[in-house]
């Protein structure tokens, strides 16, 4: 048998890169893969899409089991596919799609029904599929539609009927008095009206491009209440014990006020005067320093003085200098 250094190593890289190359393509499709890929596909029908997309989130009783997989539209419906992980499915599993928060994102809720188990190949009819109503498309096409009213033309239909009906009691000349000045309102603001829906759409998509952003900005802020909920008790127990130990403290001062009120008395005498001489103990540490330079080279050779007194010396032991020292 070849050794391994003996073999040709084109068909050894050959193989390796084709390896690697299959390694790599199944780590990025494993939602794909039969075992550790991301589930079930079932499939359901739906009037609309009602905003769902790609990638949402897939719940049975709020819980996630799931992702929708694709949406494609299936003659004159919305066929949506989705994977479900984990979680069974009946013959009469119902689904629904509902906004997961107050900016218009969506997710797949499903009711899980039946005896026997749904048949992924089978898909979820119509009539057990129900759509939501979007608020944000509402906004959308409100502020299209009454882009599109010609406000001039309506004042002047709202003028005819008032003057039609002129002759009419006087409750409904009222009515009709008030609904003309309405109308005239409406026309003299109608610029005002339109940049206000105009900003309005704007701020609605703002708010549905930033999703991600915002519901993150959301999910922290549930965090840390989370947290300071989790430290309520901790804080409760800090706050408690601060007040016992003032309570302590406070008790201990009255039990031996007595004995600390002389202790306090002499101490602030002991303060005053240091205070009343601050400048003499200045100076007199000043003056200290030479002394202590002195006495230092005095006993910096060893364990001994090195000194030597003056005026001991006969004169005639040699020369003295005038302070009466001998000198060499």
């Amino acid at each position: 048998m070849k050794s391994f250094q003996s073999r040709n190593p084109v068909p050894i890289a050959l193989v390796g890169i084709v390896v690697l190359a299959l390694g790599f393509t199944a780590a990025l499709n494993s939602d794909d893969l039969p075992v550790i890929g991301g589930g079930t596909t079932y499939s359901a029908e739906f009037s609309e899409a009602s905003g769902l997309q790609k990638d949402n989130d897939v719940r049975i009783a709020g819980v996630k089991v799931g992702k929708v997989s694709d949406i494609e539209l299936d003659g004159a419906s919305v066929k949506v596919s989705f994977k479900v992980k984990d979680a069974w499915l009946g013959d009469r599993t119902s689904a629904a799609i509902k906004i997961k928060t107050l900016l218009g994102q969506k997710y797949l809720s499903l009711d899980p029904q039946g005896e026997n188990a749904l048949n992924p190949g089978t898909g979820i009819p119509r009539d057990r599929t129900m759509a939501p109503y979007d608020v944000l498309d509402a906004f959308r096409g409100l502020s299209q539609t009454v882009d599109n009213i010609d406000t001039k033309q309506l004042a002047q239909s709202f003028d005819t009927i008032s003057q039609t009906f002129a002759n009419t009691p006087e409750d409904v000349r009222g009515a009709l008095s008030g609904l003309s000045k309405l109308s005239d309102t409406i026309a003299s603001r109608d610029q005002q009206l339109s940049n206000l829906l105009a900003n309005t759409r704007e701020v609605s998509q703002t708010l549905v491009d930033r999703d991600a952003e915002v519901q993150k900005l959301l999910d922290d802020g549930n965090d840390l209440l989370a947290e300071l909920a989790k430290r309520e008790d901790a804080i409760t127990a800090l706050l408690n014990g601060s007040r016992e130990l003032a309570t302590q403290l406070q008790g201990l001062i009255d039990d031996n006020d007595k004995q600390l009120d002389p202790v306090l008395t002499q101490l602030d005498q002991l303060t005053s005067m240091l205070q009343r001489n601050q400048d003499s103990l200045a100076e007199g540490l000043q003056k200290f320093a030479p002394f202590i330079r002195v006495f230092t080279n005095t006993i910096g050779n060893g364990r001994w003085f090195d000194n030597y007194i003056c005026g001991l010396v006969l004169p005639s032991f040699g020369p003295i200098n005038e302070e009466g020292c001998y000198t060499k």
